[in-house]
């Protein structure tokens, strides 16, 4: 043994020597006891926005690292040092690593700061932070000017927002007070990107007065702008016009991953509906639609959702489209990047960052926080100086990545102590076996090795490796023993001894055998080995190639058998079939033995179907053969679906009727011309059917005439000189091609010559005739037919219409109006002698109001009188009837009638109530009420007495301050005594009986004097 370690010694001599002139000096903190680490950066400063109006008069910039020994910290702004002892500079002061910004000044403060942390490994500089002052100011105190708009029209708020920062702005507008906000309808829109109140028609009950609120996220804070009144203007027939759309998302930039909104609104009569979609490919399967479809918003956003959108705002009047691109781009994202690593001097070494990106990343590189390099970093001799901090910089317009990593240069002898030879190596006879040996060491170890005292060289059977692994092939129990490493490098030198221990082969004694089985159907897999008796053997199944999972598919799977190496599978599938091996394996060796397993079922789906031969009403198809699964296809089905039908799937017409097995090939007929179809086919064995195929590409029929007319055609009435035809329009599915609409032809009944006219529309359900020539109620036969590219459609069953009538050409007779009370009147007129719908009646008090303050009351021709409430007391009103019909209003009957005096506002005062001697009522009595000189005469009194156990009461009515009313038996009965005048009825003054005290009846009432109550008193006990 002496001898081969003096051998061993002689060999690395030379070696030694040769690396010690050159790493003679190791700098302590890359030697073998160095135990820090550079700078690791825990929290990062984050941009800032600092509110204006903040109660805390500071910013911190939150800087803090991890690192041996500690480090110290350097802080940047505009990339100049702040010197903390400067007094220019007391606004600053460091906490830890923090930054602390006191009593923060915007002219002073805002910029980019970065922080810096060193030690004796080198240094680190975090990512960028932005410090920014936020605010949002009041808007003008100006008044807003009125807006006023046509009902049945668009309208347009706008909110102008004041000055701010950032702009992260939300919207809301209120409506005459605060907390009451305008909720998102499909007629109502607020713009999150202008803040306007945009409403496509508008309605009597929007008038009032709106502001717009304005919140900011960032800083916390809302402010709201001066009300704007919104005056509408009654129009009775609004006019109808198509969708316009008023507010139009721009083109778009969006970063993958961002959330982002498209905002569409448009105005019109009737109120359009908004519908999306993308242009270029189907909407992201993320997208969401709020606001009533105002605003679409695309979710995560990705590179695939980049293209053009379209939102349509469409009504029966017309449609009106916008298109604008969506782009997508990217923020910086590492695909690789670089971590920490030690090597060993004078080896070579590459540093690389790769990051993903739109537009590509650029890249940089500090060390130390210098700039060093682009690119990739290349080192072909490490040496100490390469040692140090260093950060791969990645950035575009849209952000920055930073990379640390340290690389530390090691230099030392080979040392086994964290990484020994192993203890025991197993081996099987006959097999191969390697010995590892990793000393940790710098400059790379020469190595050898020796068993017992022999020393090794390379043979036919023993080769030791570059790395000093030993490797030994078709081992024998000779080659049992201890094994040892030599290292030695120019720092020193090193050895490791294990034991290798030979154990017998496994062997398989039992292969599993092929099988055929149906689906549903169980098997049993066979497997059993021998093994060295002193160690522990395991089987393991897999299928292609994968372990099979017992825990998880032990509805299938289950072990058998008192070794554990048989396999039961229950219920076999499909996806069970294929190729299994059993693998006995020991710590040592392992050895495998496989089998087939054939299971029959159900084709599988047929693939690749291809259209072609597209026609009106019929399409060919072509398929190829999916699996049969060991059992020939008998036939197919094929289904189809229409975009229209809500996509469920339906058993298609086909020549063959029966597409047999051996047919790749089929029509579908009866299709509907103009329609967007998708086909599949199912396959069918012995053994059952199959899943479907994956649905074939989108194909839409060619186009053919229509052969359905419009239904229910009719019509009648409208304006003066008009023929109104009405019906209902075909449905879609109906339409059989493009440009589809409808003729209407019209004529006299005792014509012979027929009228026709084009509606483009499709969705139309009315055609209005103007004709000056037309005289009133005169009958006409219509008819109406569709047509498209390809022609006309059959007309529907004539009908018979009558013309408009004229408007009223009479007013209605004598009225005569009646106050009612002070509130209330009722008006009577002689009826009208012509074919109306009825009257319509509006009142305004003279010189006060106008004809349009108060909403119009609309009577029908059945009656000749109504009633008309909510006036105001001892007023001079103007009334005013027409009689109407559907061409328009007649002219007006005018009269006028003055409103009574109000009720006396105050109530009776109750001066005493008493138990009369009969002891079965009581009387109450009150004070004379006298009105005042702008009040109705009091004509006498009415009381409602209510017993506690009653829902309702009794009405009484006395001319007298007095009245007997019946003593209950048991509860609280309340009683009320008011004024009534022609005026109507005054104040109510309340009065509750205690019905408990029979023998004297205990009275509470809030108008009682002292000497009224003393009166009652004396009363109840007889005196």
């Amino acid at each position: 043994m002496q001898l081969l370690i003096l051998l061993l010694a002689a060999f690395s001599l030379t070696l030694a020597s040769s690396f010690s002139s050159l790493y003679s000096e190791v700098p302590y903190i890359f030697g073998d006891e160095a135990a820090g680490y550079g700078p690791v950066f825990e929290e990062q400063p984050a941009d800032t926005i600092y509110p204006e109006e903040s109660p805390e008069a500071k910013i911190i910039l939150s800087c803090r690292v991890r690192a041996s020994p500690p480090a110290t910290y350097r802080w940047r702004f505009e990339k100049v040092e702040i010197d903390f002892k400067k007094s220019a500079n007391n606004h600053y002061r460091l906490e830890g690593g923090n930054l602390v910004i006191s009593n923060p000044d915007k002219s002073k403060h805002v910029g980019n700061y970065t922080c810096e942390a060193t030690n004796d490994y080198g240094t680190v500089v975090s990512m960028k932070a932005s410090v920014q002052f936020g605010f949002l100011n009041m808007f003008s105190t100006e008044e807003r000017q009125a807006v006023q708009v046509n009902e049945g029209w668009g309208a347009v708020l706008l909110c102008v927002p004041p000055q701010h920062y950032p702009d992260d702005l939300s919207y809301r507008w209120m409506l005459n007070e605060f907390p009451i906000f305008i909720p998102p309808t499909d007629r109502q829109f607020v713009s999150q990107t202008t803040g306007n109140l945009y409403i496509s028609k508008v309605v009597a009950a929007d008038s009032g007065n709106y502001s717009c609120f304005v919140s900011s996220r960032s800083i916390a804070k809302s402010v709201f702008s001066k009300f704007i009144p919104l005056v509408t203007l009654s129009e009775r027939s609004p006019r109808k016009y198509r969708a316009d759309i008023i507010v139009m998302f721009p083109e778009t930039n969006a970063l993958v991953g961002q959330n982002i909104t498209l905002e569409c609104f448009a105005l019109g009569n009737p109120i359009p509906k908004i519908r999306w979609n993308k242009v270029d490919g189907e909407l992201p399967p993320t997208h969401e639609i709020s606001m009533a479809g105002g605003q679409l918003h695309l979710m995560n956003v990705q590179y695939e959702d980049e293209g053009t959108y379209e939102c349509e705002a469409i009504n029966i009047k017309g449609k009106h489209n916008h298109r604008a691109k969506v782009n997508v781009e990217a923020a910086p994202e590492w695909v690789e990047h670089i971590v920490s690593a030690e090597r060993d001097i004078g080896s070579s070494y590459t540093m690389s960052c790769e990051a993903s990106g739109k537009p590509k990343p650029h890249i940089r590189w500090l060390k130390n926080g210098h700039p060093y390099g682009m690119h990739q970093l290349k080192f072909s001799e490490l040496t100490f100086k390469d040692s140090g901090m260093y950060q791969c910089i990645a950035e575009n317009r849209h952000g920055v990545l930073h990379a640390n990593a340290e690389l530390r240069v090691f230099a030392g002898g080979p040392t086994f102590e964290h990484n020994p030879l192993k203890r025991k190596t197993l081996a099987a006879k006959n097999s191969r076996v390697v010995i590892e040996c990793k000393p940790r060491a710098a400059p790379k170890p020469t190595f050898s090795w020796s068993k017992g005292t022999e020393l090794l060289s390379n043979s036919s059977r023993i080769l030791i490796w570059d790395d000093g692994s030993l490797e030994i092939i078709n081992v024998t129990k000779a080659d049992e023993g201890s094994y040892t490493c030599f290292a030695e490098n120019g720092r020193g030198k090193g050895n490791s001894t294990g034991f290798l221990s030979i154990t017998d082969a496994t062997k398989i004694t039992l292969a599993p055998a092929n099988a055929d089985v149906t689906v549903g159907e169980a098997v049993r897999m066979q497997c059993a080995a021998s093994h060295d008796s002193s160690l522990d053997i395991t089987f393991i199944w897999s299928l292609d190639g994968r372990a099979v999972d017992f825990d998880r598919d032990r509805e299938h799977y289950e072990r058998d058998g008192d070794s554990g190496g048989e396999m039961l599978i229950k219920s076999t599938q499909l996806n069970h079939a294929g190729h299994y091996t059993c693998t006995a394996q020991t710590p040592v060796d392992n050895v495998t033995a496989s089998a087939d397993l054939v299971v029959r079922g159900p084709p599988g789906p047929p693939g690749g179907v291809r259209l072609d031969e597209v026609r009106d009403r019929s399409v060919r198809l072509t398929w190829s053969q999916g699996k049969d699964n060991h059992s020939p296809i008998s036939k197919y089905t094929v289904q189809y679906r229409d975009m229209r039908s809500g996509g469920q799937w339906k058993e298609a017409v086909t020549s063959p009727p029966h597409v047999e097995g051996n047919t790749d090939t089929a029509s579908v007929l009866d299709l509907i011309p103009y329609t967007e179809y998708e086909f599949r086919v199912i396959a069918t064995n012995t053994l059952g059917t199959g899943d479907p195929s994956d649905p074939s590409q989108k194909v839409t029929t060619l186009e053919s005439v229509p052969v359905v007319a419009p239904s229910d055609v009719g019509g009648g009435g409208g304006s003066s000189r008009e023929l109104t035809i009405t019906w209902t329009p075909v449905q879609p599915e109906y339409y059989y091609g493009k440009n589809f609409g409808y003729i209407v032809a019209f004529k006299r009944e005792d014509s012979m010559e027929w009228l026709k006219v084009t509606v483009a529309d499709p969705q139309a359900r009315r055609y209005v005739h103007k004709d000056s020539t037309i005289p009133p109620f005169t009958k006409f036969d219509v008819k109406v037919k569709a047509f498209n590219n390809e022609g006309e459609g059959p007309f529907s069953i004539p009908a018979s219409v009558y013309s408009a009538v004229d408007v009223p050409s009479v007013t209605p007779g004598v009225i005569d109006s009646r106050a009612l009370s002070a509130t209330e009147a009722i008006l009577f007129w002689a009826p009208v002698m012509q074919s109306i719908e009825g009257y319509q009646l509006k009142y305004w008090r003279k010189e006060v109001e106008n004809e349009s303050t108060n909403p119009p009351i609309m009577v029908s021709s059945m009656d000749n009188h109504t009633r008309v409430e909510r006036l105001r007391p001892n007023s001079l009103y103007v009334v005013e009837v027409r009689a109407y019909n559907s061409a328009g209003l007649g002219p007006p009957k005018r009269a006028e009638l003055v409103t009574r005096k109000p009720p006396p506002s105050r109530p009776p005062k109750i001066v005493s109530t008493k138990l009369n001697p009969s002891g079965t009522s009581f009387n109450i009595a009150w004070e004379h009420l006298a009105s005042l000189a702008n009040e109705s005469k009091v004509e006498g009194y009415k009381i409602l007495y209510r017993q506690d156990s009653h829902a309702t009461g009794i009405l009484y009515s006395t001319p007298k301050q007095h009245i007997d009313l019946p003593m209950p038996k048991d509860g609280e009965p309340l009683v009320e005594v008011r004024a009534y005048t022609e005026g109507g009825d005054g104040a109510v003054a309340q009065v509750r009986v205690s019905g408990s005290q029979l023998g004297g009846a205990g009275m509470t009432a809030p108008s009682l004097g002292l000497a009224t109550l003393l009166l009652v008193a004396l009363s109840c006990v007889g005196l």
